[in-house]
């Protein structure tokens, strides 16, 4: 393929090789780039400044040489920057959600990049600001805000930070009588925690070195968190664990899983120094989740073969496996996604035929009804309530040419009450834009679902652009929603797309299933069929698509990049998890040991092995025609660290045919989720969207 020269002229960073070499199986790999992991990686997450400087210099040379190459789109970055801002209402804030005397929410001042939480009287008066994330914020060139939650006597709020970029959060107790924080303050937690009954403490989960949530502690107000109480500790480092509650503030959950299997652990909030009562034993492929339901709990599971999900009772005293009782059966093709219990009622968000769809079941009666929407495709969010003990429900409705809507819903009545539509400041109307939702036939005549949206206006010849945008792992299924940024690629002649592909649960668990291990390949063979379909219906053509993932998204992009370059016009990889192989082959790292479930073990596993390095993008560069990539990453993510996207970077450009550049931007002062203010995080975006419009050469229009 032919591709213009679109980019000026800059001599790219070209570390230096050192070669390194490992043998798993009988199968040697040399590695001339593993230099760039830093052997002080964990120190690295607390503390960037501690970074090796030889490492640093070549980062920072990353990011000269990415800026040199995009300098001619700085007014567009402007441009795309005040568009996507000008669609959202600054001083936004949220519906407050009712809870006893109060009602709670959020909100964000004009020009503030993190939000406020506030509460006011049950049915409304002055606001009083409890949290404002921007004072927090000051002087912190990163922070995010993680969980914030009040106590139920609605005397303290316990809220949690990151400054770091690397997810290991600080927690505080705010007085809420005069919003000054308790001397109380614990280090490196999982960003939550959950009230004891009488608030005079709360459980949180505490990161290991490894950043792994192994221990849940009872920390007592006032007492020296050195000396807080292990509730439970996991010593299974291929397990995840967090804590949480209910509703009705009885019940301490710890739950433990990995990617296909699960365990929980009960304990009663108002007894905290009991010891937590195992409700099913853990079991390879056996998945549960726990739900209040006054003397009963609600059991979402794929027991007994319920692939989709099937719904089960069990006494709140003793739920125990052999006193589960089926409520809700397994209907295959319809995918339960979770359930909200409420006193006289019980409400379940569930999947079928790629639509999400809400249904409300009278608990005495056992009378079930949908809540019906319209639209060819969409997406459901369900906010259910603060209170257990109320009719009234709360969800969200979108699709890609809706903004968001919120909803009160009247469970026995069956009235829904808007409460707010989103805005968009600068002017949407909806008659403008077409969504559509196609089947694109994959290599084996499985139908993949894309849904997209385009301007009226633009036409379907072939000679659109298009933003393919693509996931595909973990079972997570990306919706249809309404996205005020991609209209500013979509008001210049896009076409922008999602693929649902395998490895997301888009049509069932089965979905999954079949692009996950040793069926991966799937995944990126369905998103390269998407690809051809656009083509072939008329939407684009090859050298228009400019392919986005993130994440284990990014390591599709990896993958159809070697798989089919001549298929895409450019390729935007954002935090990828690109070195598959070798990750998957180090125990020590984050995510390693839980994650094999989802990709295999290549350590116990010489199948595993073949499998993964038959499609780690990093194994798999070759001298191909690459297209111009944009790789993003940040420094301290311990999801998927620095070095991967660093490392994929400098092999591409050794291995690579074409002039194509590759460019990589690394935020040195962020992690996984990028910049964490909502302004500054627009910037990235109008960063990546104005990359897309060079490589599709639509920069003036």
């Amino acid at each position: 393929m032919t591709r213009p020269a679109i980019f000026p002229q800059a001599t790219a960073p070209r570390p230096e090789k050192r070669p390194h070499s490992d043998t798993h199986h009988g199968v040697t790999r040399v590695d001339n780039y593993a230099w760039l992991r830093a052997d002080n990686w964990q120190e690295v997450f607390k503390n960037s400044s501690v970074l090796d400087p030889t490492i640093r210099k070549h980062l920072e040379a990353e990011n000269a040489y990415q800026a040199a190459l995009m300098t001619d789109t700085a007014d567009l970055q402007k441009a795309l920057f005040g568009e996507m801002k000008g669609r959202i209402k600054e001083d936004d804030s949220s519906v407050p959600m009712k809870d006893g005397p109060f009602a709670y929410g959020s909100s964000f001042k004009l020009g503030g990049e993190q939000p406020r939480y506030f509460r006011t009287p049950r049915d409304g008066s002055e606001q009083q600001i409890l949290l404002d994330g921007d004072l927090e914020a000051e002087g912190k060139a990163y922070f995010r805000l993680g969980g914030v939650d009040h106590s139920s006597d609605h005397k303290r709020l316990l809220w949690a930070f990151d400054d770091k970029g690397s997810e290991f959060y600080t927690l505080y107790v705010r007085d809420l009588a005069d919003g000054n924080d308790l001397a109380d303050r614990i280090e490196d937690t999982g960003g939550g925690g959950v009230w004891a009954a009488d608030n005079s403490g709360f459980f949180y989960t505490r990161l290991d070195a490894n950043h792994r949530p192994s221990k849940t502690f009872y920390h007592a107000i006032g007492a020296n968190s050195q000396e807080d109480l292990l509730v439970y500790e996991e010593q299974d480092p291929g397990f995840f664990m967090n804590v949480g509650g209910t509703r009705s503030n009885e019940w301490i959950m710890i739950g433990i899983n990995d990617h296909e299997t699960s365990e929980y652990r009960l304990l009663r909030a108002g007894e905290p120094l009991a010891e937590p009562k195992l409700v099913a034993a853990r079991e390879i492929g056996l998945q549960y989740d726990l739900e209040e339901g006054g003397d009963v709990f609600f059991i979402l599971t794929n027991a007994d073969g319920a692939k989709d999900f099937k719904i089960m009772t069990a006494p709140a005293h003793d739920p125990v496996r052999a006193n589960w009782r089926e409520l809700v059966p397994h209907e295959p093709g319809r995918l339960i996604l979770s359930v909200i219990g409420f006193k006289d009622f019980m409400v379940r968000l569930e999947r079928k035929d790629g639509l999400p769809r809400i249904v409300v079941r009278e608990r005495a009666s056992g009378e079930e009804h949908l809540i019906s929407f319209d639209e060819e495709a969409f997406s459901l969010g369900l906010s259910g309530s603060y209170e257990y003990d109320t009719e009234i429900m709360r969800f969200s409705y979108s699709s890609m040419t809706t903004p968001s809507q919120l909803f009160d819903y009247d469970m026995r009545t069956r009235q829904r009450t808007l409460l707010k539509t989103q805005e968009v400041p600068s002017g949407h109307d909806a008659s403008h834009y077409v969504t559509r939702r196609l089947m694109a036939p994959a290599h084996d005549g499985e139908l993949v679902p894309i849904s997209l949206i385009h301007h009226r206006d633009t036409p379907i010849d072939g000679s659109a652009p298009c933003l393919l945008y693509g996931y595909g792992s973990y079972g997570i299924a990306i919706p249809a929603s309404f996205n005020t940024n991609c209209l500013s690629l979509v008001d210049r002649g896009f076409v922008y797309a999602i693929a649902h592909i395998r490895g997301g649960k888009d049509k069932g668990y089965a979905w999954y299933e079949d692009g996950k291990r040793a069926t991966k390949m799937n995944t990126f063979t369905d998103f390269i069929a998407t690809a051809r379909h656009l083509v072939a219906e008329g939407y684009t053509a090859h050298d228009r698509i400019v392919a986005q993932g993130g994440s284990a998204g990014g390591m599709l992009m990896g993958a159809i990049a070697n798989m089919a370059p001549d298929a895409f016009g450019g390729i935007v990889a954002e935090v990828p998890f690109v070195d598959v192989l070798t990750t998957m082959l180090d125990a020590t790292l984050p995510l390693t040991p839980p994650e094999w479930p989802e990709w295999g073990n290549p350590i116990a596993s010489a199948d595993d092995y073949r499998t993964i390095a038959a499609y780690s993008p990093y194994d798999n560069v070759g001298a191909l025609d690459y297209p111009p990539i944009l790789a993003l990453a940040g420094l301290t993510d311990p999801r998927v660290t620095y070095w991967e996207p660093a490392k994929w970077v400098a092999r591409l450009r050794e291995m690579k045919r074409s002039d194509s550049p590759v460019l990589f931007k690394i935020n040195m002062e962020s992690g996984h989720a990028g910049a964490s203010g909502r302004f500054s995080r627009l910037e990235e975006i109008a960063f990546t969207y104005a990359f897309a419009l060079k490589v599709t050469g639509k920069m003036e229009a």
